[in-house]
């Protein structure tokens, strides 16, 4: 029993520093329900970024704004948050914007998406000042069309 304890003894303390602690981040998203009813009013400004395997898409709802084709094998971004923010400072009371994607986008473009339309980081008038502006907030995901 005494060779039992000492080998607790010496094994838990060991276990405890070599943990690993990860930080885990929540991303809160707005998903449709299962009982979508009609609405009266007429719906509030609302962009659309559709991840395609080539592509980026941005609309309104409506029409569609502008493509963004890959570059060097990776998404525009920049061009992507470049277009979001123009469309935040003609609708400024709007928060809402939905992302849409293909059957086998990964996962990581997914976040690097809503990152993108969520804020951006604009120079602040003083030479390195860096600020960061929040744009359309309240995302919604889903199946690209």
């Amino acid at each position: 029993m005494t060779t039992f304890l000492n080998l607790m003894v010496v094994l838990v303390p060991f276990l405890l520093i070599t943990a690993v602690f990860s930080r885990i981040t929540i991303v809160e998203l707005s998903l449709p329900s299962a009982a979508g009813g009609q609405s009266v009013a007429e719906p509030e400004f609302r962009v659309e970024v559709i991840v395609r395997e080539d592509r980026l898409e941005l609309a309104d709802g409506k029409s569609l704004l502008a493509t963004l084709p890959k570059v060097d094998d990776a998404y525009d971004l920049a061009g992507l948050s470049g277009h979001v923010l123009e469309l935040k400072r003609e609708h400024p009371d709007a928060d809402g914007a939905s992302v849409l994607l293909e059957p086998h986008i990964e996962y990581d473009h997914l976040i690097q998406v809503m990152d993108a339309v969520r804020s951006t980081s604009l120079q602040g008038e003083n030479e390195g000042e860096v600020t960061r502006v929040a744009m359309f907030t309240d995302i919604s995901i889903g199946d690209a069309p």
